[in-house]
């Protein structure tokens, strides 16, 4: 009776050791794969964040636009992202109006990529005097603006 010597052993093992090779680098090269696609992915929807062809965000432009489309219009740079408006009197209050002012500062959609300014007067014995605006008021037009301009991303992205 011949018992294995480990010499057999050694060379039954070696023969296996490419294909186990192979197997491994396989395992690695699927996984690898499937982490450079998920970085492609998350690269694709980064850039579309800072897409433009004008001088800002185009989609905090377009929000922008579009939250203050019941207000006149006294300026609109894309190249340098101000919008101004001219004064706006609600007609349910019409001792009282508004002149607001957006400027857009990077081409990336975020937070403090806009800042806005508000000014207001009310109408005291036929002139119209400068009044304090609220700034939870600004606040809210800037949550406003932000918060459309992440929906026109989302239905450009998905």
């Amino acid at each position: 009776m011949a018992f294995p010597t480990i010499s057999s052993r050694a060379s039954g093992l070696s023969a296996l050791r490419p294909a186990a090779g192979l197997a491994v680098l396989a395992a690695l090269g699927l996984a690898l794969g499937g982490c450079a696609h998920h970085k492609k992915t998350r690269a694709a929807e980064v850039a579309s964040a800072s897409v433009t062809s004008i001088g800002v965000n185009s989609y905090l432009w377009r929000a922008t636009l579009e939250t203050l489309s019941f207000m006149p219009l006294t300026q609109a740079d894309s190249s340098g992202g101000v919008i101004v408006t001219d004064w706006y009197a609600n007609p349910s209050n019409p001792n009282e109006r508004v002149k607001v002012s957006v400027s857009i500062l990077d081409q990336d959609l975020r937070a403090d990529a806009l800042r806005v300014v508000a000014s207001r007067e009310v109408l005291q014995n036929g002139a119209w005097v400068a009044a304090p605006v609220q700034a939870a008021t600004v606040q809210k037009l800037e949550d406003v603006i932000l918060t459309k301009a992440r929906d026109l991303r989302r239905s450009d992205v998905g």
